[in-house]
């Protein structure tokens, strides 16, 4: 009985990390998609556009990986898995870093300027 609620777990555990990975790819295509448009449009925005979409796709990554940690079985599992967990923080860190140094280097627009660059 426990055998079978266990494998039942780690089933449902791989198809949440799956759902997370793929949304992180889904995240990632669209927003590569958007910016291919934006460039075409001539938007100024588009590096900050495409960081934000990269950030987002990370953490639904990210994610993934700390609900893989609940399965785990082995100490050079949790070693890689910690060590990837810390490489994609860190790369979240500096894309937020990246963000907010770019938002700052925009200029300022008026309201309705803003409304016609995101139409």
């Amino acid at each position: 009985m426990f055998e079978q609620i266990k494998a039942i777990f780690e089933q449902i555990v791989d198809y949440g990390v799956l759902l997370f990975e793929f949304i992180g790819v889904a995240v990632l295509f669209v927003t590569v998609v958007k910016c291919i448009l934006a460039l075409i449009r001539r938007n100024i925005n588009v590096r900050l556009i495409l960081a934000q979409g990269i950030a987002l796709a990370l953490e639904f990554k990210l994610g993934g990986e700390v609900l893989r940690t609940v399965i785990v079985r082995e100490w050079n599992e949790l070693l890689i898995l910690g060590a990837v967990i810390a490489l994609r923080g860190a790369l979240t860190f500096l894309i937020h870093w990246e963000i907010k140094n770019e938002e700052a280097r925009l200029p300022e627009r008026e309201p309705e300027q803003e409304q016609e660059l995101e139409a």
